[in-house]
């Protein structure tokens, strides 16, 4: 409509309605939707009729909004990231929290001794999210056996990695070994904290998902077992099985998942570092990624990028649509050392 507008200023809401084939109505709340973000204002001349605000101080306005609503959005996800941080830094430190649903290890040899007596020890299932990208080849080959034993004892285990494993080859190899002796492996661009989760019964995570030295919680509370069974299944789905090639497929609008998932990060409001962490690629790559998007969105700031990202509905759609949805049954590696939340 407003583009109608910018060729026929003087159009009236039938004459729009018919160009578009809209019901009058739907025009109507068109105008008023224009006039709510100040690009039209009634016209003083003719009755029933609007008048266009200059466009370049209308749109100029609109982009300023949309640049509020934004850095409005990221200050709320950084002060709720920090809230929940506080949060596990105090129930980490707080002795009494110590409890049969909850116990707080620290320690590499203390976390990899209960890692070890945990898989070791499962029966039906062990799922994992292993973040990070490239894992050290000490702790893959310290991994190595217990990965073989519990493949071969028949447990179905998942186990997600970050797409840019692909660019590490000794990680690389190790997946597709996992794959060979029967393990399944899923890849994302993007994943949450690291997590390992036993017969969907016990589950050990960061106690601070930014500082990986602080140690590991092992819960055994059925409530939250269960969400954190619900977040890796849900991740799962969106997930895609490792093969040869590199996925480089791209959504109508010609991005691709990685640059989804930068998208995303910028969003939320994360520097350079905090996007390549999460990526698993270097710091020079994620700022690689961002310039050809702020290009492609012809934007001058990342604030502009992530204003017209929104526009174009752009944000958010690799957590909204689940890009492969094969079987969810199978068999893979399962968790050892090499993943242990505490540091891998």
């Amino acid at each position: 409509m407003y583009r109608i507008l910018l060729k026929r200023p003087r159009a009236g809401v039938a004459e729009i309605a018919a160009g578009l084939d809209w019901p009058v109505e739907r025009a109507e709340r068109t105008l008023d939707r224009l006039a709510e973000l100040t690009l039209v204002r009634n016209s003083s001349e003719e009755l029933g009729k609007v008048r266009l605000v200059n466009p370049e101080f209308g749109l100029a306005g609109l982009l300023q909004r949309q640049e509020r609503e934004l850095a409005q959005h990221q200050q709320a996800v950084a002060a709720t990231r920090l809230a929940i941080t506080q949060m596990l830094t105090e129930y980490g430190d707080d002795t009494e929290a110590q409890t049969d649903e909850v116990r707080r290890y620290t320690g590499l040899d203390a976390i990899n001794s209960q890692i070890e007596r945990l898989s070791l020890g499962a029966e039906s299932s062990v799922e994992v999210f292993a973040p990070g990208g490239a894992q050290t080849e000490a702790a893959l080959e310290a991994a190595r056996p217990l990965d073989k034993a519990t493949v071969e004892r028949g447990v179905r285990v998942r186990y997600i990695y970050l797409d840019s494993v692909r660019n590490d080859p000794a990680t690389l190899n190790y997946a597709r070994w996992l794959n060979d002796i029967g393990g399944e492996v899923r890849v994302l661009p993007q994943l949450p904290p690291r997590m390992i989760i036993f017969d969907r019964r016990v589950a050990i995570v960061p106690i601070d998902p930014e500082a990986a030295a602080r140690g590991v919680l092992i819960l055994r509370g059925a409530g939250v077992v269960t969400a954190l069974v619900s977040l890796f299944q849900e991740t799962w789905t969106r997930a895609q099985p490792l093969c040869g090639n590199r996925t480089t497929t791209a959504d109508p609008d010609g991005l691709t998942r990685q640059e989804q998932a930068v998208l995303d990060l910028l969003f939320e409001g994360h520097t350079d570092d905090v996007v390549a962490r999460k990526l698993g690629v270097s710091v020079r790559t994620g700022r690689r990624i961002t310039a050809d998007l702020m290009a492609r969105l012809g934007a001058r700031s990342r604030y502009q990028a992530g204003a017209l990202a929104m526009e174009r509905g752009w944000l958010g759609r690799s957590a909204r649509t689940g890009e492969s949805r094969v079987g969810d049954d199978g068999g893979a590696p399962a968790a050892t050392a090499a993943d242990a939340p505490a540091g891998g």
